[in-house]
Parts: C-alpha cells; sequence; structure tokens
C-alpha cells in the first residue's frame, strides 16, 4: 500500500466505524471497551482528537500527565468525552474524514493502525463483528512490529514463530503461533483476550496457558 492507498484505507475505517456508532444504543456507547479503563465514548473522543492533535496541544497534555504517554490519552480522551454528548462525537468522528493530518511523529499508518485496533476495542466488548481489512491489517502489523514503544511487539513475542495464515507475513522462530493477521495485530498491540481465540499452534496454548 502507497500513502495514498493507506489514506483511502484510513476513510474508510472512519467511515465504517461511524456507521457501527451510529447504531449504538446509550448504555453501549458507555460499555467498557477492551482498553482498560476507557468507555466505548472515550475511544471515539481519542479517535476524534487524535485527527487534530497539534504539537502545542499535546505537549501541554502531556505535562498535566506528569510524562506519562499512556496517562495522557486516557486523560485527554476521558476529558473531552466528559464534555461532549454522545452524537457530538459522533459528528466529530465523521468530520475527520478526508483528514489528512498526522500528529508529531506519527505517520498515516499510525492513523490507520489506530482505527483498526480502536475500532476491535469497541466491537469485541459489545459483541459485534468487525471485519478488518487484510492488506491494511498487514501493514498496521508491519508498522508496530519493530519498534520498541509503545507495544514491544517483537520483544514480547521474540520466542515464538508468528505467521499469518491469510498473507506471506511471517516473524521469529519458536513454537508457532498463526491465524488471520487481524488477530496477530491485536496481539501485537496486547489485546491478548480478543486476539487468541483467533490463533492456533503451539505458541498461542503456551500463551493461553501463561
Amino acid at each position: 500500500m502507497n500513502t495514498e492507498d493507506i489514506w483511502r484505507a484510513v476513510d474508510a475505517e472512519r467511515s465504517s466505524l461511524a456507521e457501527l456508532l451510529e447504531h449504538l444504543t446509550a448504555s453501549q456507547w458507555r460499555h467498557a471497551s477492551l482498553c482498560q479503563g476507557w468507555q466505548v465514548r472515550d475511544v471515539v473522543a481519542h479517535l476524534a482528537i487524535s485527527a487534530h492533535a497539534h504539537v502545542g496541544r499535546i505537549l501541554v497534555s502531556l505535562l498535566r500527565a506528569r510524562g506519562s504517554v499512556d496517562r495522557m490519552m486516557l486523560d485527554t480522551a476521558t476529558r473531552h468525552a466528559a464534555k461532549t454528548d454522545d452524537r457530538e462525537l459522533l459528528t466529530e468522528l465523521r468530520s475527520t474524514i478526508g483528514s489528512r493530518f498526522t500528529a508529531v511523529s506519527t505517520t498515516p499508518t499510525d492513523r490507520l493502525m489506530d482505527l483498526l485496533v480502536h475500532g476491535q476495542d469497541i466491537a469485541v466488548p459489545l459483541g459485534l463483528q468487525r471485519e478488518m481489512p487484510t492488506d491494511a491489517a498487514q501493514v498496521a502489523l508491519e508498522s508496530v512490529w519493530n519498534p520498541r514503544f509503545p507495544f514491544y511487539a517483537a520483544t514480547r513475542l521474540a520466542p515464538y514463530r508468528v505467521r499469518a495464515m491469510d498473507t506471506e507475513w511471517a516473524n521469529g522462530s519458536g513454537p508457532l503461533i498463526e491465524g488471520p493477521v487481524s488477530a496477530l495485530l491485536l496481539l501485537a498491540t496486547g489485546r491478548d483476550s480478543a486476539a487468541l481465540p483467533h490463533l492456533s499452534g503451539e505458541g498461542a496454548e503456551l500463551l493461553r496457558n501463561s
């Protein structure tokens, strides 16, 4: 996927996620997501504000969070969600369709990965099916595999052979973990509970029992 392909995939994810959210009840908007401490509406707030998170706002939020990136993301999302109703959050997410903004030190692929993974953070706890395009999932997986921060995927999964069954992507050696590249992306980003039911192999069994 080239850069324009990635941006088209970003817009497709934003559009389809907005369509999913359109049909949620008030209680579903307040349901716990896969992100610890985040409700569904907090995840939506994060996706909306990350589409225009300029460097000044990031620095102020990081100072407020005492230098913790994780705390900064949670604080900014929950603060925004607390003062914004569900329909406004949905409107804000829809308004990001077509945006080509990337925050400092991020790339279009980061925007795509964020949408793919957070889309599952919303859908899985609600028992909803949300398909993840294979090509987009592979691009996102490749982007998060080697950098140490923030997921440490290559380090955490170093003892295993990790292989996608629907693409030619594979990495590492050791007990096998295999499955759809979408499940491997969830595993690489720390969503083990959502990923492992879709993975097989000796390595997957070891993770389930660890």
